[in-house]
């Protein structure tokens, strides 16, 4: 099958990149041969309870949003309806939150309709037909761009919202590699070709492959797993076969698909981050995906019922922020910067910036946390079971603004409660803004952004201040992070879970009652002050 394969395409070279290949219908290519659980390493927690989680892949089958939030439409006549007919109700979909773009499909694709009642909801409720302006059906996408991408060449559809015009319908890329066999002397690859259903890949010729990178990461994921089974041992001829084994096959598909989710992942996330710094996504270490329940969010997300006033009343008029009368002489404090944009003041020290009804400008020192993340940032997987960690691809000086910590501000009583489920599970992303009261807390497990990530250490690299800008309420206190010394790039970013916004250590960390039984989670920081227990 593999030579009348390579004869039917005249022996032509295949690429990774884009290559317009017309086929005749007779010569498709043919088929070929959270829940979230904690990690191993309970390192540690940002309340009393366990270390942070290992985010784990969505179900198998679950449903999962599309990168683009994308209709895909059907275009079919609108029945005629009385003027005294109800209007037809409009399906929103299992995320109404944000209104979706619509995308429409040629008409030059239309396809003939069976007879049904309407389109159904996802969740499995009753039908719920809805209709565009033009009078054709529409049903929120909630699946893949990719899978679009293959019903749409599966059925012969085009559509120029998910990439698929008349010219690149029948454009074959390769996507990735999934296995590979030696037939009379010849090597060849079995190719999953992009916006394409499983069911057309095919075997070709090495000699017909020109994606290197593509064909390394097939080299380089068979000899980790072989590593892995092996541990270390060395390869004995076996394991050279001119097939490979099904495992093997298996861990290559896996890995190509993390790394295509991955990939997306990061691409998402870099379009939702209103900062300079980019961030970056990798995982060497093991099979584990994306987070299935994590949004990502630049600022605080109130709750129902919170609100969070994020206009001043008030603002400086000074024309050089460092030797007048600024923000933070009003508030009683220092100025927190030097000339060098580093933190000035001890931990404990709120910081007063000027905000948006201040005089100076954008480039006034006094505008630091603000700004965001100046740094490009990697969430890394990390090889000592701790799940997601965050580290640096730069050299931070000491004493710079980092990232800040952001999440759901739910009050206090309903921190007590998620805590009470949090525990149970092993997890715990609850920061108490405690500056002044203790009557909000910060709830990084759902909605955050790269903060999320960081790992605990009880010898961090980082440390806690209290930030006001535009939100002057001391109950609502910003959380940034500094850096405590000159941290080398490539190095972990880490905090003290058990650190308060005023620079000293929880009550909560030290257990007052030896007598009472209960639960202590141990620290497996690695520091050398490591103090052993979270709680």
């Amino acid at each position: 099958m593999a030579a009348a394969g390579a004869e039917a395409r005249g022996g032509e070279g295949w690429t990774a990149a884009p290559l317009t290949v017309p086929r005749s219908p007779g010569k498709l290519p043919r088929p070929g041969k959270r829940g979230r659980d904690p990690p191993a390493c309970q390192s540690a927690s940002r309340r009393d309870a366990a270390s942070r989680p290992a985010d784990t892949l969505a179900p198998k089958g679950a449903l999962r949003a599309s990168p683009l939030p994308l209709s895909l439409t059907l275009l079919t006549p609108r029945p005629a309806r009385s003027p005294q007919s109800p209007p037809v109700p409009r399906f929103r979909g299992a995320r109404s939150a944000r209104a979706a773009p619509r995308s429409a499909v040629s008409r030059s694709a239309e396809v003939p309709r069976t007879p049904r009642p309407g389109p159904r909801c996802p969740l499995g409720r009753r039908p719920l037909p809805a209709w565009s302006p033009c009078g054709a059906w529409c049903v929120p996408c909630l699946v893949s761009l990719d899978t679009l991408q293959e019903l749409c060449r599966k059925e012969k559809l085009t559509c120029k919202s998910i990439g698929i015009t008349k010219r690149n319908l029948n454009n074959y890329e390769v996507e990735y590699l999934c296995d590979y066999k030696v037939v009379k002397d010849m090597e060849y690859y079995l190719v999953k070709w992009k916006g394409w259903p499983d069911s057309t890949n095919t075997w070709e010729p090495l000699q017909n492959l020109k994606c290197p990178l593509l064909l390394q990461q097939f080299s380089n994921d068979k000899h980790n797993y072989i590593s892995q089974v092996n541990k270390g041992k060395a390869i004995s001829p076996k394991d050279n076969n001119k097939a490979l084994k099904p495992a093997i096959a298996e861990y290559i598909v896996k890995k190509a698909k993390q790394r295509i989710a991955l990939q997306r992942w990061q691409d998402e996330l870099n379009r939702r981050k209103n900062h300079k710094g980019m961030i970056f996504v990798e995982n060497t270490v093991d099979l584990e995906g994306p987070p299935s329940d994590f949004y990502y969010i630049n600022e605080y997300k109130p709750a129902p019922g919170i609100s969070l006033v994020n206009e001043a009343t008030f603002g400086c008029s000074c024309t050089d922020c460092f030797f007048e009368k600024c923000c933070p002489a009003e508030a009683g404090v220092l100025l927190a910067y030097n000339k060098n944009q580093q933190i000035k003041i001890p931990p404990g020290t709120p910081i007063y910036e000027c905000n948006s009804r201040c005089q100076c400008g954008p480039d006034c020192p006094n505008r630091i946390v603000q700004k965001g993340t100046q740094y490009s940032l990697c969430i890394f997987r990390t090889s000592n079971g701790c799940g997601w960690g965050v580290k640096t691809l730069v050299k931070i000086k000491r004493m710079s603004f980092v990232m800040e910590y952001v999440g759901e501000v739910i009050t206090s009583e309903e921190a007590e409660r998620r805590g009470q489920l949090y525990d149970n599970k092993g997890i715990t992303y609850l920061f108490d803004l405690d500056y002044e009261s203790d009557e909000f807390t910060v709830d990084a497990a759902r909605y955050g952004n790269v903060s999320h990530f960081v790992n605990h250490s009880c010898d961090p690299n980082l440390q806690v201040f209290n930030v006001f800008i535009d939100n002057l309420d001391t109950r609502l206190p910003r959380i940034a992070l500094f850096s405590t010394r000159t941290i080398n790039a490539g190095e972990e970013l880490t905090f003290d879970y058990q650190m308060k916004g005023s620079g000293d250590i929880s009550s909560d960390s030290v257990d007052h009652s030896p007598a009472k039984k209960r639960v202590r989670t141990v620290c497996k920081c690695g520091a050398v002050t490591c103090r052993g227990y979270l709680n």
